[in-house]
């Protein structure tokens, strides 16, 4: 396990996965992080790389060719190795190998960098294509924090806030995984989505092109929550396990395959293409109070 700190938190990431372990804030003596009760569901932050989601029969192809990737690709279940770190910074690197080539055809690097500055952890993805072609991929996260947050709290006295009035449908999802040819209705004409047990009993709210780039935790019963700011990450996920006391909020950059999807990598929803040679990144940074 590694530590980063300052004054205000103390986060601590193990390198298998380069996976969140503990967001815990010294000031507040809170912990936001879930504490991946295997019961309910065993991880706290899988990284998702590189691909976002299920595919159409574990099977995608690419020139001509099929390959297997399981649900959220393999990164989440490889060691990475420490590039660097600071006291108040740390970056992770995955490096292709023979093993990944076999899923996944193109040399990379992918770099994951966790920053701490007062109160905000900022978690970049950083994707660089080592290979002397186009490559196609999808990077995302998946933290999960604690809900109820506070003792004296339930989870249904707790709800997200977006920065931005929002009139979006949910993506429902498949008993396969994938993502449905037609939306259903969510958030009409509003900014706030209460928090119960009940609306994950159907898998993920998946969004797309939501308006807003944040989403705050937040409970009129306690001035305790955080602020989650995705920026532009293109879809977003709203996630727990059936009954968990715990909601993952998902910045993604790709997306489960649809149901009709042709499973060709080239035309997969959300695929991100960079050429060889070109670096993508993407960042979060949640705010913890």
């Amino acid at each position: 396990m590694f530590t980063i700190e300052n004054e205000q938190l103390k986060i601590i990431i193990s390198p298998h996965g380069a996976e969140l372990q503990s967001i815990f804030n010294k000031k507040t003596e809170l912990e936001y992080l879930w504490g991946g009760d295997p019961a309910f569901w065993g991880k706290k932050s899988p990284v998702l790389f590189p691909v976002v989601g299920g595919l159409k029969e574990d099977t995608y192809y690419y020139q001509n060719k099929p390959y297997k990737l399981s649900r959220h690709g393999f990164a989440r279940d490889m060691q990475f190795e420490i590039e660097s770190q600071s006291l108040t910074a740390i970056t992770f690197v995955l490096r292709s190998n023979e093993a990944t080539l076999q899923h996944f055809p193109f040399e990379f690097l992918f770099r994951i960098t966790y920053t701490v500055q007062d109160d905000s952890l900022r978690v970049a993805y950083n994707v660089s294509n080592t290979s002397e072609s186009d490559m196609y991929f999808s990077v995302g996260g998946h933290p999960a924090f604690k809900v109820p947050l506070v003792d004296g709290t339930v989870y249904s006295d707790y709800y997200i806030e977006f920065n931005e009035e929002e009139t979006t449908p949910r993506w429902p999802i498949s008993k396969d995984g994938l993502i449905e040819k037609e939306p259903e209705p969510l958030l009409k004409e509003t900014n706030i989505l209460p928090l119960t047990k009940e609306l994950f009993f159907k898998d993920a709210i998946v969004l797309k092109k939501p308006t807003s780039s944040v989403a705050t935790l937040r409970s009129g019963k306690t001035a305790h929550g955080f602020d989650f700011d995705f920026g532009d990450f293109p879809y977003l996920g709203i996630w727990a396990a059936k009954n968990a006391d715990f909601v993952c909020i998902e910045p993604w950059c790709g997306i489960a395959d649809s149901v009709d999807t042709d499973q060709q990598l080239v035309n997969k929803e959300g695929i991100n293409k960079i050429s060889s040679r070109e670096v993508f990144e993407k960042c979060w940074v949640a705010s913890f109070y």
